[in-house]
């Protein structure tokens, strides 16, 4: 990424779509970033404004501007930086597009965001901070009453989630997707060095290592298992599941740390299952469950009511079984093992499900609809 001046970014008069969220590209890389990159890189007239350790103005692969302003502090995932408020209230962006959920966020469009249309992404319910979303609900509920349209990435979370259920009449369902192109093609030589270190035909794991990822149960669903298992990755459970993986003799495990977008594709290619066993309704989505499906390879996830089971069709795709069960988990990975023309069968399936449902592409195509409407209906189209 090149720093650039404000005005060669020519964001003062020419933006028109403003995706806002509290990380991106290149210091935070996880599935939600992508997801901005994602749409932001295919809306017209797109930019991203975010948070960072380092500030700065930039030009993404020398075509999407980013301005990052400073960020203070991080209490409970909420990232917060007060210079952002500034900087949206100086843009002259017509429509913004945030993603829920993100308090500081709120704070900011309520006190900069200058009655510009509003559409928010609804990616989670706060699930963890209890304690904290009880003082944040009168916030949330002013927030998410000024969106022009709200999006649930899947009809199962809009149906399950007893927040969306107080906004029915402005949600929309808008499945999130990835552009192939976007990936890099491991030449011959990566994928014979990380056969070397990793070997083949592994249950893999892909994504920050969080809390909800429901690691701990794939570890002791590992132990004694005549197959290896792939964690990739880094987050802030790392030492801890190492710990248990020691504790347990789980001996089949992998650590395999940061991988760069090279690794992970080759990785992908190598494996023979991607397991995501994340076990709260944290996990709205998982966008490894869509790399999977595009790789052409079987999935293992939870039924926790979110959009993991609407990507992954049970017993088409792959295997949907119950939370926090590594009983479970075990048997879904043992039957990949065992049968590979089952696995493989299920993976083409999951390769078309992709082309059908999940490409970057169809999902672009479906938010400048929706921004075309929101501005056609608040009179700013032009």
């Amino acid at each position: 990424m090149l720093s650039l001046p404000e005005r060669e970014l020519s964001l003062r008069s020419e933006l028109r779509i403003l995706h806002c969220y509290r990380t991106f590209y290149p210091e935070s890389k996880g599935g939600l970033e992508q997801v901005v990159l994602e749409l932001a890189q295919n809306t017209h007239g797109s930019g991203v404004l975010t948070l960072a350790k380092d500030p700065g103005q930039r030009m993404l692969d020398g075509k999407l501007p980013v301005l990052a302003e400073r960020r203070w502090v991080s209490v409970a995932s909420c990232c917060i930086g007060p210079g952002l408020v500034r900087r949206l209230f100086r843009l002259k962006a017509k429509l913004l597009h945030f993603h829920f959920p993100w308090p500081f966020g709120d704070v900011t469009y309520l006190l900069a965001g200058r009655s510009r249309p509003l559409i928010i992404t609804y990616h989670s319910d706060i699930v963890r901070q209890r304690a904290l979303s009880l003082l944040y609900y009168p916030l949330m509920k002013i927030f998410l009453s000024r969106a022009d349209r709200i999006v649930a990435t899947s009809q199962n979370y809009m149906d399950s989630s007893p927040v969306l259920a107080d906004f029915r009449s402005k949600v929309e369902v808008i499945p999130l997707g990835i552009s192939e192109q976007e990936y890099p093609v491991p030449a011959d030589n990566d994928l014979l060095n990380m056969e070397a270190r990793f070997g083949k035909d592994f249950m893999l794991f892909v994504g920050v290592l969080r809390y909800y990822k429901g690691l701990e149960y794939l570890i002791r669903a590992s132990v004694g298992r005549p197959y290896r298992v792939v964690i990739a990755g880094k987050g802030p459970e790392q030492a801890k599941l190492k710990v248990l993986a020691d504790e347990l003799g789980a001996d089949s495990i992998v650590f395999t740390g940061y991988i760069s977008d090279l690794e992970k594709a080759a990785l992908m290619k190598l494996c023979r299952a991607v397991v995501f066993p994340s076990h709260l309704r944290s996990e709205a989505f998982g966008v490894t469950l869509i790399e999977g499906l595009m790789y052409g390879k079987p999935l293992i996830s939870c039924e926790i009511g979110t959009g993991t089971s609407y990507v992954n069709a049970d017993g088409e795709t792959g295997h949907v079984i119950l939370p926090a069960n590594p009983d479970a988990l075990r048997e879904a990975m043992d039957d990949l093992w065992n049968d590979p023309v089952k696995a493989e069968q299920m993976g083409q399936a999951g390769r078309l499900r992709y082309e059908s449902l999940f490409t970057g592409e169809r999902m672009a195509a479906a938010y400048q609809k929706l921004y075309t409407q929101v501005l056609e209906e608040r009179g700013l189209a032009t």
